[in-house]
């Protein structure tokens, strides 16, 4: 499968947080929250501004990202779900050098 997105839309993949706490603690499926975090497999050349230039995009294919929850819409593609989303849904370029741990607050 070929993805090429248009403007400034990104298709990621989500990645699944741990199923299991640092202390040991199995997390069932259904207390599981929506991925905030994944990898981008396509991205578009960018978006234009109002003088007709293109603005080139921050992330590139193979960028691990933090997204919007509720941001990009959910497809499935060839039996695979991904998210597809505007670069704007995109709240920052995750550093896979290091280890990061994120907690959601509701």
């Amino acid at each position: 499968m070929n993805l090429k997105p248009l403007s400034n839309h990104v298709f990621i993949e989500p990645l699944e947080e741990e199923k299991t706490t640092k202390s040991g603690i199995v997390i069932p499926d259904t207390a599981k929250e929506k991925p905030m975090k994944g990898r981008v497999v396509a991205a578009g050349p960018g978006k234009y501004n109002e003088d007709g230039e293109i603005i080139p995009m921050s992330v590139k294919v193979g960028d691990v990202v933090l997204f919007k929850k509720y941001g990009p819409d959910e497809i499935e593609i060839d039996g695979k779900k991904y998210l597809v989303g505007d670069e704007d849904d995109i709240l920052a370029i995750i550093d896979t050098g290091r280890t990061v741990e994120f907690k959601s607050e509701n």
